[in-house]
């Protein structure tokens, strides 16, 4: 993605309206679906306060669409949770993995709206220039494969979307962590209080607890509990992931207690007792300091494996879950951090009935269980039907989230082959394989449209028309070509017009040399595809968003986006071929003399109207409004195509 040119001071307009809006009366929120949207009486307030009499009116679509990315800012994304506010930068925090990705922007203008909201500078929203999904872009690949503990899950969604297999490899040694039932407590309050008091145990008898959270608000919400009971610990999240390799090593030593977000559920080893080598590194360098590290890895050694017999007779490392997560992969993979390589070790995960997969995806029945058990303040539910049901809910969900991926996927298939038809002309320009040819093939096809349009083999020919249009694509006057217009058969003046814009192009490349003229066609070829793509990807974002309306119509919304998006590809690739047909034939570039000496791609060029032979100079042409292309709608409204309209005798 790329800056937009657009204004971002309208976000901070947008931003100061949300706080005085009411829910249900002024707009309504759907977390399960994460929509926002403002109610007929929150429009109407929201007019008044900007003054503005008609929000739906064209002229107000901006304000609007910062207004409905505001309310989404404010009460679909929080901070410490979806993303962090660091240096004055909103920083996207990746929910599966809890890790910081710098560089990432939201787009669409909701980063810009987060930033208003967190009163930061406001950056220039992002406009996408190229786009591929995650499963179309493994597609590139001849052979796929990969090795994870935590496919069996997804085995469905591998064999549906990339038609591989799944193989479960038995472990090295015999697994002996234990697992234990989920403890359920009516509030979130309640379930960090038992949190924090079996931490204290296991901590007090010097078992070393991993405590999984799913955000980094969650994460120093259970550490101020541990401070308060003095129980010393660390925390790892994306705040402090400079010292993750350090925590990490060190959290199986007795008596550790580690708080850590999604980052730690990933490809961490923790060693019983803990790590020799990371804690000799922290003392000495290897490489500076060769003999000093390794006295201190001997000793290390030695005292660290008195104290991983100390872990193991403790049972183990204990991994305490604050609340379980949407995906049972990542519930896994936070658990797989135990019971490595045929070590003891245990697991359990706290829930309440406040914890957003028990309040959105939990169900009625669940919660009509916990009623007619009554509940009381502080006593958990400990029993498998709690359990199986919990597990139910993260199966709906995650059916529900590969539902949405399909869906995506089937909308990207479309974009994936105007992707590909897109790129392979990319590849072949860069790599300078007929340049020329394709020029002159797509000259060619527009020379015969432009005849077939103005000087048909049948009916009256307009040659004012044709003298606009040869004008415009080749530089070229009729009036040149030393034929009785009115006395000639098509194909001679078509012949005649060709070998007249051959020839100009032929003396241009003389005078500059057919290498350096490659190169010129290679940029201006480069630059064209690159700016019409990059609206293209725009305008397919816009009719994404809409088509799911013609479903109310009783008409499938992809074949119908597949049809426009066929349309609006058609239209984006004769917009192509014209531009570069027209920059091309009417280039003229300027060379200095002192440039000469300096390599092809330093040379400085400018896009001008040629000058004609012993004639008086021609005209820059310059569009002051929107070029319409040959294929696109005529922009009288008659809804015909702009050359069978409009375009057929102008």
């Amino acid at each position: 993605s790329g800056p937009s040119d657009e204004r971002v001071d309208k976000y901070y307009a947008a931003n100061s309206i949300i706080p005085s809006l009411q829910k249900e009366k002024d707009y309504t929120v759907d977390e399960k679906q994460r929509t926002a949207v403002l109610t007929e009486e929150g429009v109407a307030r929201c007019e008044k306060l900007l003054n503005v009499a008609n929000l739906y009116d064209p002229v107000n679509m901006e304000i609007l669409h910062c207004l409905n990315q505001a309310l989404v800012a404010h009460k679909l994304y929080h901070r410490d949770v979806e993303y962090m506010v660091k240096e004055g930068e909103v920083l996207i925090v990746d929910e599966f993995t809890g890790r910081v990705m710098p560089g990432r922007r939201w787009s669409d203008g909701l980063h810009q709206a987060i930033e208003a909201k967190e009163g930061v500078k406001i950056q220039q929203e992002n406009q996408t220039l190229a786009t591929i999904t995650f499963q179309n872009y493994f597609r590139l690949y001849e052979k796929l494969a990969g090795m994870t503990g935590t496919a069996d899950t997804e085995a469905a969604e591998f064999d549906k979307i990339y038609k591989l297999d799944v193989v479960v490899i038995p472990t090295n040694r015999p697994m002996v962590r234990e697992d234990r039932a989920d403890l359920v407590y009516k509030t979130e309050r309640e379930k960090f209080e038992a949190a924090a008091e079996e931490i204290a145990e296991c901590h007090k008898r010097g078992q070393p607890v991993l405590v999984g959270t799913v955000s980094i608000e969650k994460s120093e919400r259970m550490s101020a509990l541990l401070k308060k009971r003095g129980i010393p610990h660390v925390v790892l999240n994306a705040k402090f992931h400079e010292k993750e390799a350090e925590i990490v090593a060190q959290a199986g030593r007795k008596g550790a207690v580690t708080i850590a977000t999604n980052m730690a559920g990933r490809g961490t080893d923790i060693l019983l007792g803990g790590n020799p080598e990371g804690q000799a590194r922290a003392k000495a360098d290897p490489e500076t300091q060769p003999e000093e590290y390794a006295k201190l890895l001997t000793a290390f050694r030695e005292a660290f494996e008195r104290e991983h017999q100390e872990v193991v007779a403790l049972n183990g490392l204990h991994i305490l879950g604050t609340e379980r997560h949407e995906s049972r992969r990542i519930d896994n993979q936070l658990r797989g951090r135990s019971g490595r390589q045929g070590d003891p070790g245990t697991s359990r995960f706290y829930v309440s009935l406040e914890d957003d997969l028990m309040r959105l995806f939990g169900g009625d029945r669940l919660k009509n269980m916990m009623g007619r058990l009554g509940m009381e303040e502080g006593v958990p539910i400990e029993h498998r039907w709690v359990s199986k049901s919990i597990e139910r809910a993260q199966t709906s969900v995650e059916a529900r989230n590969f539902e949405i991926r399909k869906h995506l996927l089937e909308y990207d298939d479309v974009m994936n082959k105007q992707r590909e038809a897109v790129y392979s002309l990319r590849r072949k320009i860069l790599a300078k394989e007929g340049l020329r040819d394709y020029l002159f093939e797509t000259a060619e096809s527009i020379l015969d449209w432009l005849l077939e349009q103005y000087f048909p083999a049948e009916g009256e020919p307009d040659l004012p028309g044709l003298q606009t249009q040869v004008q415009h694509y080749f530089g070229l006057s009729l009036e040149d070509l030393s034929l009785n217009l009115e006395q000639t058969a098509q194909q001679e003046l078509r012949d005649a017009i060709w070998k007249a814009a051959v020839a100009k192009y032929e003396a241009k490349e003389q005078r500059l040399a057919p290498e350096l003229m490659r190169e010129y066609e290679r940029i201006v070829m480069l630059q064209v595809i690159d700016n019409q793509w990059k609206d293209h990807l725009l305008s397919m974002d816009h009719l994404k968003e809409g088509i799911g309306l013609r479903a109310y119509g009783q008409r499938d919304p992809l074949v119908e986006y597949k049809r426009e998006g066929f349309e609006i590809f058609s239209a984006m690739m004769d917009r192509v071929e014209d531009e570069i047909v027209r920059y091309l034939f009417l280039l003229e570039p300027a060379v200095q003399q002192e440039e000469k000496k300096v390599a092809r791609r330093e040379q400085s060029y400018s896009y001008s109207a040629p000058e004609k032979e012993e004639k008086r100079p021609g005209k820059t042409v310059v569009r002051k409004d929107k070029k319409v292309g040959r294929n696109d709608p005529c922009p009288c409204g008659s809804g015909k195509k702009y050359k069978k309209c409009c375009g057929a005798g102008s």
